[in-house]
């Protein structure tokens, strides 16, 4: 049993570390990127928007997702709370209780810590492909 508590408590947290990670990274690669983005190297709108829009749906879907991951974690340890209980003949000390319902909320708090600034990440670099977009309309019209 206790196996089980680690695999749903480490599992939850390090699968929502693993994507901060992700979106940490790529939202550095992303912001490097805009700062250093060389217009003379897209020939059209298309090739454009292919090269600005790189890895934002990941970041996307970490935002999406982190509260899944989390709540899964949670519902994890709520039954196992559940499950000790009843093991225990329905007389487990409700401190016991508590404290388990707590544990198993945290996983919940970390998928919101780990989707609400990739949520943030990926809507403030959707504004700056649009502004990357006008740009680059701008220096074609300068040049046509």
């Amino acid at each position: 049993m206790e196996n089980i508590k680690l695999l749903v408590d480490y599992g939850s947290l390090g699968i929502l570390f693993f994507m901060s990670i992700l979106t940490l990274g790529y939202g550095i690669e992303r912001w490097i990127f805009y700062r250093n983005i060389n217009f003379s190297f897209y020939k059209t709108l298309n090739q454009l928007e292919r090269a600005i829009t790189k890895n934002l749906t990941i970041i996307s879907l970490i935002g999406s997702n982190a509260p899944y991951v989390g709540l899964l974690g949670t519902v994890g340890g709520i039954m196992l709370v559940f499950y000790e209980i009843g093991l225990s003949g329905g007389t487990i000390d409700t401190s016991k209780i508590i404290i388990g319902l707590a544990l198993a909320l945290k996983v919940t708090a970390a998928g919101l810590i780990v989707a609400i600034p990739a949520t943030m990440i990926y809507g403030g670099f959707l504004r700056k492909v649009d502004l990357i977009i006008s740009e680059w309309e701008d220096e074609i019209i300068k040049k046509g």
